[in-house]
C-alpha cells in the first residue's frame, strides 16, 4: 500500500541535529555529512532547466515482523522516485538500498542508478531502511521493537517493496530489477540477490563488508598503509608523525591533572579529562578522525583529505595560529580536530563516556532518530566491525580496548560479550562471509578504503565479478564524478556499465529466444 506524506514524523531529521555525537560515532557523522553533501550537489544538477521532473517521495504500509503472518502491526517506509529516464514499462529498475541511515530525494539523483539510467531507460528508486530516516516505527526504539531491525528484516522489506512497486507502477514482469548499494548497504544489494534471485536479476556491491567481525584490527591496518601511500599525499614521515602525535595526546594524558586540563581545551573537548574512560574515549575520537580522513580521502564534502592530514601533521608552520607549543605532529592533529568539528559543524569534541551510554539509552524518536543507538544495536547483533589498535605495529593509541568497545552492548542493551561474538559468527554462517556464493553481483571496492578487507576483492568465479580500484576510498565509485577523478576510477566506472551491460544483454537476448 502507499501512503501520503506522515506530519508527525515531520521534525524528527531537524531534531538529529541537536544530538551531540559520542567519539565512536565520529565515522557516521563523517559519512552522513559527505552524503548529504553529494545528494544536495546531485539535486541541484538534476533539477536544471532541462530536468523533466523532480524525485517523487512515497511511503510503503510494510509489516513490523514480516516473518510471523499473525502479527498484524505494520510501519511506514519511505521511498523515492526518479523516473526521467524511464522509457517503458519493460526497461530495468535500479533499486538503490539504503543503509543506516537517512535517505533524502538525492539518493536517486546521484550515483550509479542515476547516471546509468539514462543508458538504459531505467526507472530509479531509493528504499530507505527500517528504523532509519523517517521510517522508523511510531512505537520508538526500545527493546521490544529493535528485535524487528536486522539486515534479515531489510531484505524481507526490499523483497516486499519489489512486488508492491512492481503493482503500483505498472512495471513488466519481465523488467530486471537490479539492486545497488555502498558500505553496509552494499552488503545488502548483494544479500538480496543471494537470498532473492528470483526477484532481483544482478547488485552492485559497493565498499560492501560481508564479512562481520568482532575485532577490526585490520580497519587501522590499512589506515596506517594508506598514511604511507605517495599517490594520496602519504608517506613514511606522515606514518611516523602520527605516531609521534597520539604518543603525545597519550603522555599528556599521563602527566597532571594541569596537563589534561590544557589538552582538553586544545583539542576542543567538550569535558574534563580526569575520567580514564573519557581519557579512552578522546582517544577513539581522535584515531576516528585520522580514520575517516582515510576512509572519506578525495571525497566531495569530506573536510580532511589524507593529504591535508599529512600536511599538518609534517609541521607546516602556518598551523601554528599564533600558538606552537608543543611538538608539530600533535600541533598537527590539534589542527586537523579543528577542522573536522568546525566542517561537521560540532562545537567541540565530544569525550564523556557517560553521556554516550545516557544518549544511547534514549529510546524517543526525537533523540535517537540519527541512528546511533539503531546502528550500536545491529553492531552487538550482527556485525561487531568493532576497530581496535591492539596488535603490534598499530600507529595509534591501544585505547579505547575491544572490552570497552563491547561493554556499550551490555550497558545500552543488556547484550552479554559472548552473544555479541556468538551473533557475529551466526552472520557469517547466513550469509556466507566473504565467499557468500551469489552469481550476477560485481563488487567494487577501494584498496585505501580500510573496510574493503571485509569485502570481496578477488573474482571469485565467471558470475562473481570484482574490481579493486587502486587508491580509492570508501564508496568512492557512488560518488559524483569529477574531474580530478583518477585514471583508475573512471575506468572502474566503465567496467561497472560493462558488466551491467553484458548481463542486461544477456537476459534480452534468453528472452528473445524463450519467445521464439
Amino acid at each position: 500500500m502507499d501512503i501520503g506524506p506522515v506530519p508527525w514524523l515531520g521534525p524528527l531529521l531537524l531534531a538529529s541535529l541537536w544530538v551531540s555525537s559520542a567519539p565512536a560515532s565520529l565515522l557516521r557523522r563523517l559519512g552522513e555529512h559527505i552524503l548529504r553533501f553529494q545528494e544536495s550537489s546531485a539535486l541541484g544538477l538534476g533539477l536544471g532547466p532541462d530536468s523533466v521532473t523532480l524525485p517523487k517521495e512515497g511511503w510503503l504500509e510494510q509489516p513490523l515482523d514480516p516473518f510471523n503472518a499473525s502479527d498484524r502491526r505494520s510501519f511506514l517506509q519511505r521511498y523515492w522516485v526518479n523516473d526521467q529516464h524511464w522509457t517503458s514499462q519493460d526497461g530495468p529498475v535500479f533499486l538503490h538500498l539504503g543503509g543506516e541511515g537517512s535517505l533524502g530525494p538525492g539518493s536517486v539523483m546521484r550515483g550509479h542508478p542515476a547516471n546509468l539510467a539514462p543508458i538504459w531507460g531505467a526507472l530509479v528508486i531509493s528504499l530507505e531502511h527500517r528504523f532509519y530516516g523517517l521510517s522508523i516505527p511510531a512505537e520508538g526504539l526500545d527493546m521490544a521493537q529493535l528485535r524487528f531491525l536486522s539486515s534479515r528484516h531489510a531484505l524481507a522489506d526490499a523483497a516486499s517493496a519489489r512486488l508492491t512497486l512492481s503493482r503500483l507502477f505498472n512495471v513488466s514482469s519481465t523488467s530486471r530489477w537490479i539492486c545497488f548499494g555502498g558500505s553496509y548497504a552494499g552488503s545488502l544489494a548483494a544479500w538480496a540477490r543471494l537470498k532473492f534471485p528470483h526477484l532481483f536479476f544482478a547488485s552492485i556491491a559497493s565498499s560492501a563488508p560481508v564479512r562481520a567481525t568482532l575485532d577490526f584490527s585490520k580497519y587501522n591496518d590499512v589506515v596506517s598503509r594508506s598514511l604511507m601511500n605517495t599517490a594520496i599525499g602519504g608517506s613514511l614521515e606522515c606514518r611516523a608523525a602520527a605516531s609521534a602525535a597520539f604518543a603525545e595526546v597519550e603522555r599528556r594524558l599521563r602527566a597532571s591533572r594541569g596537563a589534561r586540563a590544557a589538552l582538553s581545551v586544545e583539542l576542543g573537548a567538550c569535558g574534563s579529562l580526569e575520567r580514564a574512560e573519557d581519557q579512552a574515549e578522546l582517544l577513539g575520537a581522535l584515531q576516528a578522525l585520522v580514520g575517516g580522513a582515510v576512509q572519506y580521502d578525495g571525497q566531495a564534502g569530506a573536510p580532511l583529505s589524507v593529504r591535508q592530514l599529512c600536511r599538518f601533521l609534517l609541521g607546516d608552520r602556518g598551523n601554528c595560529r599564533g600558538n606552537c607549543s608543543g611538538p608539530a605532529p600533535y600541533r598537527g592533529l590539534r589542527r586537523a580536530v579543528q577542522v573536522v568539528t568546525h566542517g561537521l559543524g560540532q562545537r567541540c569534541l565530544s569525550i564523556s563516556r557517560a553521556e554516550t551510554v545516557a544518549q544511547l539509552r534514549v529510546t524517543e524518536l526525537q533523540v535517537s532518530s540519527v541512528g546511533d543507538r539503531q546502528w550500536l544495536y545491529q553492531t552487538c547483533t550482527e556485525f561487531g566491525y568493532y576497530v581496535t589498535c591492539e596488535v603490534p605495529g598499530c600507529p595509534f593509541s591501544q585505547l579505547p580496548a575491544l572490552p570497552s568497545e563491547l561493554e556499550l552492548c551490555e550497558q545500552v542493551f543488556g547484550l552479554s560479550t559472548s552473544s555479541v561474538a556468538q551473533a557475529v559468527a551466526q552472520t557469517n554462517s547466513y550469509y556466507g562471509g566473504q565467499t557468500p556464493g551469489a552469481t550476477q553481483v560485481l563488487f567494487v571496492n577501494g584498496d585505501t578504503d580500510p573496510w574493503h578487507v571485509l569485502s570481496v576483492t578477488q573474482p571469485l568465479g565467471p558470475s562473481e565479478p570484482a574490481l579493486l580500484i587502486p587508491s580509492a576510498s570508501h564508496c568512492l565509485d557512488m560518488a559524483p564524478e569529477r574531474p580530478s577523478d583518477s585514471p583508475g576510477l573512471r575506468l572502474a566506472r566503465q567496467k561497472i556499465s560493462q558488466q551491467l551491460q553484458t548481463w542486461l544483454g544477456l537476459a534480452k537476448e534468453s528472452q528473445v529466444r524463450g519467445a521464439v
